[in-house]
């Protein structure tokens, strides 16, 4: 049994290690950005997530069975391998780290085959969240979030009849008590986007703990695709309740700003109300998966949708339904080939 048990562990070892002298470099240098830019500062716990999904799952996938495919797996390892190189090359981080989700998928078709690629689908796509976007990308979609929320600051501020102007992602006001007009600027980290790579990658792990399980599930049945789709509907719903929260945020630290001053925008108040924000996004996306499991399949029904009891067959081949049914053969046996007699 224990050198079963080694002969088994050899193989995942070896390649850890492998995986771990390739990219050390790029593991390091990943680690200390999570560290250090609290944009991605959720990475440091996707590792300890991953782990904790795989070891819950593991006996569902030794389950599954081998059926490694050589050819694909190996592409896709010399595609990663040649991805690492040219970011090293080019010193392109993103594709370094990118390259690094390409190879473990990699590795994992090539000798166990896209039946546990697929049973491992949350883990990657977790560890393809944590992965920091290019910074191109990322002032692309955080400078177009900071003029959204600066628009919702200005008008949440007329429509309190508070008189003020915007100038880009700058807003000019007049606090009470002044004599000269304040500009409380909306800033990159006040744009959102912080709080939206933050609750996508929590609506992953939600939807994934918190999915419906049945006799349907594995089987292509009703709440097995009902699970999928609640899936992708609750990570779609988290992108727009990470903006209209952050929105909120900022015009009501604008209103504040009008009756108590621009400084209410920095210290307690700011750090407080980021927490807060956290709290009401999460609590939305909450009650949108409970919605969803409401409307859905209700437990038990697997893939008929119409909770009837399974149809049970007499020796005879007819059909009988439910269960009472099912017993009524039972209450006749036939002796010697006679008549039947009642039991």
């Amino acid at each position: 049994m224990r050198d079963t048990v080694m002969r088994g562990a050899i193989k995942p070892l070896l390649l850890g290690a492998a995986v771990l002298f390739a990219y050390w470099g790029v593991l390091a240098r990943l680690g200390h950005f999570w560290w250090t830019d609290e944009n991605y500062s959720h990475g440091l716990l996707i590792p300890f997530v991953i782990g904790y999904i795989i070891w819950t799952g593991r006996e569902r996938l030794a389950a599954l069975g081998n059926r490694p495919s050589v050819l694909w797996g190996g592409a896709a390892v010399v595609a990663a391998m040649l991805a690492l190189w040219a970011g090293t090359a080019g010193a392109e981080l993103f594709m370094q780290r990118a390259s690094l989700v390409l190879l473990l998928g990699g590795i994992v078709v090539y000798f166990w085959g896209f039946r546990l690629l697929r049973a491992l689908a949350v883990p990657f796509v977790l560890l393809a969240l944590s992965i920091p976007i290019p910074a191109v990308i990322f002032n692309k979609v955080a400078f177009p979030l900071q003029l959204f929320a600066s628009r919702c600051a200005v008008w949440a501020m007329r429509a309190l009849d508070i008189t003020v102007l915007r100038d880009g992602n700058v807003i000019e006001l007049f606090p009470l008590n002044s004599v000269t007009t304040k500009k409380l600027e909306v800033v990159e980290a006040c744009s959102g986007i912080r709080s939206l790579m933050t609750l996508v990658t929590l609506a992953v792990v939600f939807a994934y703990f918190t999915r419906p399980t049945g006799p349907g599930d594995g089987g292509g049945g009703g709440r097995s695709r009902f699970a999928v789709l609640r899936t992708v509907l609750i990570v779609v719903a988290a992108v727009p309740i990470a903006i209209i929260t952050n929105a909120a945020r900022v015009s009501g630290t604008g209103v504040l700003a009008h009756y108590y001053g621009t400084e209410v925008a920095d210290g307690f108040f700011h750090s407080f109300s980021g927490w807060v924000v956290y709290v009401v996004a999460f609590l939305l996306l909450f009650g949108f998966g409970w919605l969803l499991d409401r409307l859905g399949p209700k437990q038990g029904s697997g893939g008929r949708g119409d909770g009837a009891a399974p149809e049970a067959v007499s020796p005879a081949g007819e059909s009988v339904e439910g269960v009472e049914g099912a017993a009524a053969p039972s209450a006749a046996m036939r002796v010697g080939g006679g008549g039947a007699v009642s039991g």
